[in-house]
């Protein structure tokens, strides 16, 4: 468990499993793009409860950890915040708020946090790794205030024009930018 000035981040529990479908199933045009795995794993409330399962057992192997976060002085549900421990030293922080919590500072605050726990025990990181789309200004001000730095658009697997699709009628997605922070002494 993570506690800030304004926020608790803590493991789900079973009894969450309603307020994270809640928030996931209200903002999955908001999410499509940025978080399609979790939205394609969560599609009804007893789905939920089998991934919020998954999530406590990635917690116990050390392979991801994902936690809820939830407003202290009220016990509002508002987002979600996991880090994944990936190879040398690297671990990569995804996070996301309901539409109505955003703009208040609650990103920022719980980035701190997971920042504190990633290059802490159990996971040791060296490095912290936040993908975000480029158009998505606000992810990038948050990773730039906690001092994580631009690394470039993520390479494409293909050329563009292999890609495009006449049965996707998806748009095509802007670049995908790397924000990283590196250990430092009184992280």
């Amino acid at each position: 468990m993570l506690e800030t000035t304004r926020l608790l981040l803590r493991p789900y529990e079973p009894a969450d499993a309603e307020a994270f479908f809640a928030l996931l199933d209200r903002s999955r045009a908001r999410l499509q793009f940025s978080f399609p795995d979790r939205l394609r794993a969560v599609p009804t409330l007893a789905a939920a409860t089998t991934q919020l399962a998954s999530f406590a057992d990635d917690w116990r192997t050390g392979r991801f950890y994902v936690l809820g976060i939830w407003l202290r002085d009220t016990g509002a549900y508002i987002g979600d915040i996991c880090l994944m421990p990936q190879r040398n030293g690297q671990a990569e922080i995804g996070y996301y708020l309901a539409a109505e919590a955003e703009g208040h500072g609650y990103a920022r605050e719980a980035l701190a946090a997971m920042c504190r726990f990633g290059f802490g025990r159990p996971v040791d990181a060296q490095r912290l790794l936040i993908r975000c789309f480029a158009d998505n200004k606000k992810a990038q001000a948050v990773a730039r205030a906690l001092g994580f730095t631009p690394q470039g658009p993520e390479k494409l697997e293909q050329p563009a024009w292999l890609r495009l699709s006449f049965w996707d009628s998806r748009p095509p997605q802007p670049p995908i930018l790397h924000f990283v922070r590196h250990w430092a002494a009184g992280d």
